[in-house]
């Protein structure tokens, strides 16, 4: 009866700390007054009361996929983790409004504009806002507007990152930068494979950001399970092996000796690449809370890999992405065009199987990120009693 009482208490409190928080954000973020951030009714309820929530961004509705199949999947998703215990927030500015959570006629409508709502990242919210226009939100305008309301969970397919040959042209996703200074976990499927994964994960370490690989010890590459990344402690166990292996070479002479230090150097550059791994849900929600409670200020990526059977091939994807590529060098498509160009020509590229393996990625991502999200949830709840 007493744990009842102090829950419900416990509850009401963080209600009233939830709305005072929202309101100096808007005053901080200069959209205070007549421009409000919109909180749908479903959400703003499950976060008074302290239970889960998944935030979903709206460009993969918009930019991502053709319609219908946008809105078929963006309905699936939410309706995944709904299943899973949790209540879905897609994240879109509608008519200059900031949205968390839409109703299914907003879903229809995002999905029938499609490319004709703007493309919106961090730096273009004010922007769309002051216009009044649509805006489908990246990872990081979602990422900005999810911790607006406190929602820690976000679901998306993958990560922006640094482009190919970015160290020339310095084309480097927001979606970085966001990690580095917004405290939402981000569960995808890991950076998009059309980017440059070593260095998208380099930079990220550059910011302090933690990157977990859920159920793995490499990261995933987007359409295929894994990038050759791998985390630390399997890596070194790895070159260990390798290591024994060349003293052996040594002592019986073989003249392969050398093709073997080629190897150990190729894949000691990939070994500082993810920082841990997490296996539960209730272990990433540790993961989160700990990073909460000691103020770091990032937010954690967890890259969950595409279920094998729905995988694409990884010559196959390797190949569409660099015909794309070029043809994106010819007709000068750069900025912020590129991606959704990228995206599109490889699925046609592959006859639709990299459009098939991004809904299938992007659901498997919600069925864990509800997940983790319920078991944030609890954890909280049990500190608090």
């Amino acid at each position: 009866m007493e744990s009842s009482a102090v829950s419900r208490l416990n509850n009401l409190r963080r209600h009233l700390d939830l709305g005072e928080t929202m309101n100096k954000a808007a005053e901080v973020n200069g959209i205070g007054g007549s421009i409000k951030v919109k909180v749908a009714a479903e959400v703003s309820e499950a976060l008074s009361m302290g239970r889960a929530v998944v935030a979903l961004e709206s460009t993969i509705i918009s930019h991502g996929m053709p319609y219908p199949q946008n809105l078929e999947t963006a309905k699936e998703v939410e309706s995944i983790v709904r299943e899973n215990g949790a209540v879905p927030a897609t994240i879109a500015i509608l008519d200059g409004t900031p949205c968390v959570g839409l109703s299914m006629e907003e879903l229809e409508r995002l999905a029938t504009l499609g490319t004709r709502a703007q493309k919106t990242a961090r730096r273009d919210i004010a922007h769309v806002v002051a216009r009044g226009g649509n805006g489908a939100t990246t990872v990081s305008a979602s990422m900005f507007l999810a911790s607006m309301v406190h929602i820690p969970v976000f679901v998306t397919g993958g990560i922006g990152g640094v482009h190919r040959h970015g160290e020339h042209t310095m084309d480097i996703s927001s979606d970085l930068t966001e990690l580095g200074r917004t405290p939402v976990t981000v569960i995808c499927a890991g950076v998009k494979s059309i980017l440059d994964i070593p260095k998208t994960l380099e930079y990220l370490e550059t910011l302090g950001v933690c990157v977990a690989a859920y159920k793995t010890n490499e990261f995933p590459a987007f359409f295929t399970e894994s990038s050759g990344c791998k985390n630390r402690a399997a890596a070194g166990f790895f070159i260990c092996c390798l290591s024994t292996l060349c003293c052996s070479v040594v002592l019986c002479g073989c003249s392969t000796m050398d093709h073997i230090e080629k190897m150990i150097l190729m894949l000691h550059g990939t070994i500082v690449k993810v920082s841990c791994r997490v296996d539960t849900p209730e272990e990433c929600a540790r993961l989160i809370e700990a990073n909460n409670k000691l103020k770091l200020g990032t937010g954690i990526l967890i890259a969950v890999p595409i279920p094998r059977e729905q995988s694409t091939s990884g010559h196959i994807i390797e190949s569409a992405i660099q015909k794309a590529l070029k043809e994106a060098r010819e007709s000068n498509i750069t900025g912020n065009a590129e991606t959704p160009f990228l995206l599109a020509r490889v699925n046609e590229l592959t006859g639709g199987a990299s459009l098939a393996s991004n809904i299938a990625l992007v659901k498997n991502n919600a069925l864990i990120g509800a997940k983790v999200a319920v078991a944030l949830a609890q954890l909280r709840e049990n500190c608090q009693r």
